[in-house]
């Protein structure tokens, strides 16, 4: 079994049961409109949706969740997104922010090969902030995952933010175990899941005033979707791992950061010579745009890797490049590939 949702704070407990602070004026009471139980209430049945936790399991409710483990090794993610630096809440909602709290997390158990099992939800919020419709996001982000949300925290805070922790598992054969960054070799062919950019040509559009309607540039409106609501390639996560793909990284922070990640885990020099940018995109954004989440492969049998994917009725991988043991060596078209990207500065 598998216990989730400790205590963040000695002085506020986690969704299951938190701490009840004295009522202070306007907040409506206990039970009131401003009142934590009663929020936590109401999102517990949203969560839940009517589903009885199965014998032996616990969730939102009590000071932690016990969670039933799957047979072979269990995986932990963690990720978080905040208002003014992951989103812009002028020009998305609070779902699509907690929307994103999702699958930005189990995006990175899809690079490995697993899927996602539970989700411990934990909401920062300034006051006036409407948390059910984050948690709407949320659950909605869950539900399209095949996963559920089993506890969590509250808290005030300045400025919006939404963290999510997940369990992950592999659910189809355990061999091969989850894929790493470090296992590409020479010679390993490197392939996309489909073309980039697509979120950061969105950011520009919404940007603009555009709300990629019908009568919009093709490939405006995608675009736009792929901004509010980026979607974590689970499944084909899962078919390459069976595939035999030597590693895998998700296309979190941009395709140039991320190659850079790969390459430098496993030891290998890389040459790309195609970035395969979406409609609406440059390709600037293809390189460096981020937040998508589309996953890079490496391995030795691409047409195999592409047979999987039209077994399993997935879009065919893009080819971007191939790994050599030219160790560092990173090119794009036969120039040193370029800076770009994200980074968190502290």
């Amino acid at each position: 079994m598998v216990a989730a949702g400790t205590v963040l704070n000695g002085r506020q407990k986690d969704m299951n049961r938190p701490n009840r602070r004295p009522p202070e004026p306007g907040d409506g009471g206990p039970d009131g409109p401003g009142d934590e139980f009663a929020l936590i209430g109401r999102l517990r049945a949203r969560f839940e949706d009517g589903e009885v936790p199965p014998p032996g399991e616990v969730w939102i409710g009590d000071d932690a969740a016990v969670v039933a483990a799957r047979p072979g090794p269990l995986l932990l993610a963690t990720d978080l997104v905040v208002a003014g630096i992951h989103a812009d809440l002028d020009l998305v909602a609070p779902d699509d922010l907690g929307w994103k709290a999702v699958m930005v997390t189990v995006s990175d158990l899809a690079a490995m090969g697993a899927r996602p099992d539970h989700l411990l939800l934990s909401v920062a919020a300034p006051p006036g902030t409407d948390i059910g419709l984050v948690a709407e996001g949320v659950a909605t982000a869950a539900a399209a995952t095949g996963c559920r949300v089993v506890g969590g925290d509250l808290s005030a805070a300045p400025v919006l933010t939404v963290s999510v922790a997940a369990t992950g598992s592999l659910h189809g054969p355990l061999l091969p175990g989850p894929r790493l960054r470090s296992g590409a070799r020479p010679g390993d062919v490197l392939l996309v899941t489909g073309p980039l950019g697509a979120s950061a040509a969105g950011l520009r559009i919404l940007r603009a005033g555009s709300d990629g309607g019908p009568s919009s540039a093709e490939g405006v409106a995608d675009a736009v979707d792929a901004h509010r609501r980026p979607v974590a390639r689970i499944e084909e996560g899962e078919v390459a791992r069976l595939a035999g793909v030597t590693a895998t990284v998700d296309v979190s922070d941009g395709l140039v950061a991320e190659v850079r990640l790969l390459a430098g885990a496993s030891g290998v020099g890389v040459e790309l010579d195609g970035v395969p940018a979406a409609a609406a995109a440059t390709r600037a954004e293809a390189l460096g745009g981020g937040e998508e989440y589309e996953l890079v492969v490496a391995t030795p049998d691409p047409d195999g890797l592409v047979r999987a994917f039209a077994a399993a009725g997935l879009r065919a991988p893009l080819r971007l490049g191939r790994c050599t043991d030219d160790t560092g060596r990173l090119t794009l078209d036969g120039a040193p590939l370029p800076a770009a990207g994200w980074r968190h500065r502290f």
